[in-house]
């Protein structure tokens, strides 16, 4: 289905004085959803998640379409990781962002797992993925030479703002590291150490 705007998600990661992680997304669409709360909960006032269009051009069902007894489809990974030994919450992250959700939250974690990055260097390290059909890269992040291998390899290279979101919460030796995503509002904010 074509692309469809998303400006109602948000993403907080939280840890309080007792080292107790939370890790949030939420999206029910624009600001406050449809701004009517029912048992504590304020409801979605758009169906974004779901296509419109009921069958394809060769007039075959798609599958998101909407319909009664279905989920949207949406793409979400709030995330809490914990020390396997001991259960201790070692981090919390997560990201608005759409159908990248999910690759912005795993660039963060692979940037500081393996690239050595620290929380907010990899919120704000540039973002990538695929879309299947796409090699997908942040708009004006990637140098010629990348954007040319990334071309050899094929499928298609396209470039997007990809406005991610990310936060993150991460245990360091005697303190919690922050990182909040320079391209959307957001802080790190904390006690100092």
């Amino acid at each position: 289905m074509p692309d469809q705007p998303e400006y109602g998600t948000t993403h907080l990661s939280v840890v309080d004085a007792k080292g107790q992680l939370a890790s949030m997304t939420s999206s029910i669409e624009t600001a406050f959803g449809a701004q009517v709360m029912v048992r504590g909960f304020l409801l979605n006032n758009q169906l974004t998640d779901f296509s419109f269009k009921p069958k394809d051009d060769a007039g075959r069902p798609i599958a998101n379409r909407v319909e009664p007894g279905k989920r949207p489809r949406s793409s979400m990974a709030p995330t809490v990781i914990l020390d396997a030994q001991s259960g201790a919450p070692l981090a919390a992250l997560g990201s608005p962002g759409g159908s990248f959700i999910i690759h912005y939250v795993a660039k963060a974690l692979w940037a500081m797992a393996h690239w050595g990055m620290d929380a907010q260097q990899a919120v704000a390290a540039p973002n990538f993925g695929t879309t299947g059909q796409a090699s997908v890269v942040e708009r004006d992040r990637f140098d010629a030479a990348t954007m040319a291998a990334l071309a050899a390899r094929g499928p298609a290279v396209r470039t997007f703002d990809l406005t991610s979101g990310t936060q993150i919460l991460i245990r360091r030796a005697d303190h919690w590291e922050g990182g909040a995503d320079p391209r959307r509002e957001g802080n790190a904010m904390g006690m100092p150490r």
